[in-house]
């Protein structure tokens, strides 16, 4: 075997060690399972995306540069949005803009330059359309890269507030029936945490009875929650139990009103999706149906035209 064989031969080596270890990276970090910490000791699973896992070892080195004054307000902003959507202890606010700069940079580019490859090769395609195209394309992978972090981040805090309205209007009949039953309000709140299942707005119940345990006010706790949560549902209740309070008003009362305000807006919720049904079905009703019906209809018509043509 001549000079040349043996460079191929060793570059083609090469690279398959390279391609088994990155499989075996990513089949690691496929394997791999995140978990959040409540406030009483209890783990629950979060999903991170498998691109996120895939680049969180190199936010490192983006981080002492996100440290920075300067982007102070950045992480702040970001930081609460996590906490919001439920992720925090999970991803910090550092690695998470760290990865809005690395995705665009290492798979934007990698996804770019692939792209760009097979354009080149594409027969029919050549001169400055071929340049235009390979330009805008990169463009757009690169700026679909870096919008991606953001718009996970809003997908999973639209999804968390989501199941946060849905359960209360249920949790807060079952406050207001332990509490005209005589129980307390912190009791009550215990009670429900211990016999429903574990969901977003169960583990905001339980950082606020910890948080109360440590020696955080009631009234505290509660604004800290709705501005963890950051949803009107939540924020109107938590005002008017915050009122009662400072004015030594019956919780009994105001929970029975917030209730059957929670159960009025459910149901104008549920009255307003079921009269947007109709328009979101007129896409797939024009797209789909008509061209069906017109082509079981028309189609063996047609058919004898053709033949007699």
């Amino acid at each position: 075997m001549d000079a040349n064989g043996l460079t191929i031969l060793g570059l083609s080596a090469i690279w398959g060690c390279f391609g088994a270890l990155a499989a075996w990276h990513c089949a690691n970090v496929l394997r791999s399972v995140t978990y959040v910490t409540l406030a009483d000791g209890r783990q629950e699973k979060r999903t991170l995306p498998f691109v996120f896992r895939l680049l969180l070892p190199l936010s490192p080195n983006l981080t002492p540069i996100l440290q920075r004054p300067r982007f102070r307000s950045l992480c702040d902003g970001a930081h609460r949005r996590i906490v919001s959507a439920g992720f925090s202890g999970v991803i910090t606010a550092e690695e998470f803009l760290s990865l809005r700069v690395l995705m665009p940079f290492i798979l934007g580019t990698l996804a770019a330059a692939l792209m760009w490859t097979a354009l080149s090769v594409a027969p029919g395609r050549v001169g400055a359309s071929l340049r235009a195209q390979q330009s805008l394309f990169a463009i757009l992978i690169v700026a679909g890269f870096y919008a991606y972090p953001g718009l996970w981040l809003a997908r999973a805090l639209k999804a968390r507030q989501r199941c946060i309205q849905k359960a209360l209007p249920f949790v807060m009949d079952l406050l207001t029936l332990s509490v005209e039953a005589g129980l307390d309000f912190m009791s009550a709140m215990q009670r429900i945490v211990e016999r429903r299942k574990m969901d977003p707005l169960g583990e905001e119940f339980v950082r606020v009875l910890r948080e109360i345990q440590l020696g955080k006010t009631r009234r505290d706790a509660l604004r800290d929650m709705a501005d963890r949560v950051d949803q009107r549902d939540v924020q109107a209740v938590v005002n008017a139990l915050v009122q009662a309070d400072e004015l030594g008003v019956g919780i009994a009362m105001i929970l029975r009103i917030q209730a059957d305000q929670m159960r009025q807006k459910r149901f104008e919720r549920a009255e307003k999706q079921a009269n947007e049904a109709p328009v979101k079905m007129l896409f797939p009703l024009v797209a789909f149906i008509f061209p069906a019906v017109f082509l079981v209809l028309l189609g063996p018509i047609i058919l004898q035209m053709l033949r007699q043509f």
